[in-house]
C-alpha cells in the first residue's frame, strides 16, 4: 500500500501571502529548494547570495519553475563589510522580516582559506557572518510581531557533524587565522582538520540559535537549529573523490534536505522549536556536549560580538 510522506511541504504548509522571508545561500542546494517552496506558497522571498550572476540565474530558473520571482540580495558572508551593506539594502526595502533562514555556508574547503577578516572560512562564513547578519536584522525581526501578532522565526542550518567540534580553549585557536590554528591543522592532519573546523562552525550555529532563543522574548522571536540530513548538494564539491562517490550514493536530494527547516519555519508551533535542535523531519534531539557547554556558549557569543564591533 502506498503511504503519504510524513511531511510534504506542498500539502502541509499553508499559504504564506504577506510573509517576508530571507534565505541565505538561496541560489543552490537546500537554500534553493527552500526559496522554491516559499515562492510556491506566495511569500515575498529575498534570495541572498554572494554572486549576482549566480543569484539572478537562480531567480530566473525559480521563476520558470514557480511563476513567482524572488528578490536578489547580494551577500558575502565571508566579509563583514558586505554584510552590513546587505542588511542596509534589505532594511531600505522592508520594515519587517518574518522568517530568516540562516542556511548558507561552506563545507570542508581547503584549510588555508580564510575570510576577508582572516577567520577560518567555515567559521567565518557559517557562524560569524550569520551572527552579524542576524544582529543587523533584529529590528526587522522584532517588527514582525507588531505587524503579524506572531513571533518571527530564525532557522539556523547546522549539522550532526557539530560533534566533531574541539573543546575549549582549542575552539578559539581553531577559528582565527594564525600560527596556533596552523599548528592545530598540522596536528589534526589533512583528512581530519577540515572536518574538525566544520564541526566548530556547526556547533557555532547551534550556539547562536540558542542565544537568540534565550535572550529574545519568545512572544516576539523564536530561534532553533537543525540537521538537514545527509544531502547531495554543491557543498560536496571539495570532497575527496571516494567520499564524494559515497555521498552521491547515500545522500538524499536537496529538496528533502529542506524539509526540516521548512517544518520549523512554518508548520511547527513557535513554542515547539524555540531553543531546540532537530533532525529530519522535526525530530527533537539533544546536541553534543560541546554545543551544550554553557560556558563555551557564553564565550562564543562574547567572541562574536567583539569580532563585529568595528563593522
Amino acid at each position: 500500500m502506498h503511504t503519504k510522506p510524513k511531511f510534504d511541504p506542498a500539502r502541509d504548509l499553508p499559504d504564506l501571502t504577506g510573509k517576508i522571508v530571507l534565505v541565505t545561500g538561496g541560489n543552490s542546494g537546500i537554500g534553493y529548494e527552500t526559496v522554491k517552496v516559499m515562492l510556491l506558497k506566495n511569500a515575498t522571498v529575498y534570495l541572498a547570495a554572494r554572486s549576482p550572476s549566480k543569484g539572478n540565474e537562480a531567480i530566473t530558473q525559480l521563476e520558470t519553475e514557480t511563476g513567482k520571482r524572488a528578490q536578489f540580495l547580494e551577500l558575502d558572508l565571508a566579509d563583514l563589510r558586505t554584510i552590513r551593506k546587505a542588511a542596509e539594502a534589505f532594511l531600505e526595502r522592508e520594515e519587517r522580516l518574518d522568517i530568516l533562514f540562516n542556511n548558507g555556508g561552506v563545507m570542508i574547503p581547503p584549510t588555508d582559506q580564510l575570510t576577508a577578516q582572516r577567520y577560518d572560512l567555515q567559521f567565518g562564513t557559517n557562524v560569524l557572518g550569520h551572527f552579524f547578519l542576524t544582529e543587523l536584522l533584529l529590528p526587522a525581526l522584532n517588527a514582525s510581531h507588531t505587524h503579524t501578532s506572531v513571533p518571527a522565526r530564525i532557522i539556523n542550518t547546522s549539522s550532526d557533524a557539530h560533534t566533531n567540534c574541539p573543546k575549549r580553549p582549542i575552539f578559539f585557536d581553531a577559528v582565527k587565522g594564525g600560527f596556533r590554528r596552523d599548528a592545530l591543522i598540522k596536528k589534526w592532519g589533512k583528512m581530519m582538520a577540515p572536518w574538525t573546523l566544520y564541526g566548530a562552525s556547526k556547533t557555532g550555529n547551534i550556539i547562536i540559535a540558542n542565544h537568540y532563543a534565550a535572550t529574545c522574548r519568545s512572544s516576539v522571536l523564536v530561534s532553533c537549529s537543525l540537521h538537514p540530513g545527509i544531502i547531495k548538494t554543491g557543498l560536496q564539491r571539495t570532497f575527496p573523490g571516494p567520499l564524494k562517490l559515497i555521498m552521491n550514493i547515500t545522500g538524499s536530494p536537496a529538496h528533502v534536505g529542506a524539509h526540516t527547516q521548512l517544518w520549523a519555519a512554518v508548520t511547527a508551533a513557535p513554542e515547539e522549536i524555540n531553543g531546540k535542535y532537530f533532525v529530519p523531519v522535526g525530530i527533537l534531539k539533544t546536541p553534543g556536549p560541546v554545543a551544550t557547554d554553557a560556558e563555551l556558549g557564553k564565550e562564543v557569543i562574547a567572541y562574536l560580538k567583539d569580532a563585529v564591533r568595528d563593522f
